[in-house]
């Protein structure tokens, strides 16, 4: 298996699993639905269980500003690739457990759920799932934009410089992601056919 394989296979996050954050700091970036990240997992390593499963490390509670609470969760990921467990992915999670709102403050009774939510997609990004979204939009303490993997030109999409395995001929996403289901890495048309 190549080096990017698997992070060819799961950078691109489908329009459906994207929605546009309205309010808050983080307002206009990207939630991504927590579900595309099981079924990605699912499609490209198997069934939970059997291809990857996650194991809860720690949790743990934390005072805020404001007597806000935060809950936190550390698990590791496995993936199984060629038949052998991979090494823990870490990942750490976080969300309000007491949250101060305009009502008042507001007690969640799901916040370890939604820490651990939150610890996947963390861990899946070490896989590179997502990177489309995160290469774009994540901030950093370093800097405030990033630079595209494509010099910086915000003109050129995501599906402009999504290339074939074999050939390195441009494809789509759609190419892209029919290809790294059927054949688990991507390939052009053409490519395609000679599998």
């Amino acid at each position: 298996m190549g080096n990017m394989e698997i992070y060819d296979e799961v950078k691109i996050v489908p329009e459906s699993a994207q929605k546009t954050i309205q309010g808050g700091r983080l307002k206009g970036m990207t939630d991504i639905n927590p579900m595309w990240r099981i079924e990605k997992l699912t499609e490209v390593f198997g069934p939970c269980g059997v291809g990857w499963y996650y194991e809860i490390v720690n949790k743990w509670m934390e005072p805020g500003a404001g007597g806000e609470i935060a809950a936190f969760c550390d698990i590791n990921l496995y993936i199984k690739e060629n038949g052998e467990w991979s090494r823990p992915i870490p990942g750490t999670g976080g969300s309000m457990f007491v949250a101060s709102e305009k009502n008042g403050p507001y007690t969640s009774d799901e916040c370890y759920k939604m820490a651990l939510t939150d610890a996947i997609s963390v861990a899946c990004k070490a896989l590179g799932m997502a990177a489309n979204i995160y290469w774009d939009k994540d901030r950093t303490k370093y800097s405030q934009t990033r630079e595209r993997p494509t010099g910086g030109d915000p003109k050129v999409t995501d599906e402009q410089i999504l290339k074939c395995a074999d050939c390195g001929a441009k494809i789509t996403v759609q190419v892209h992601d029919f290809s790294a289901r059927k054949y688990r890495r991507p390939l052009c048309i053409d490519c395609q056919k000679k599998q």
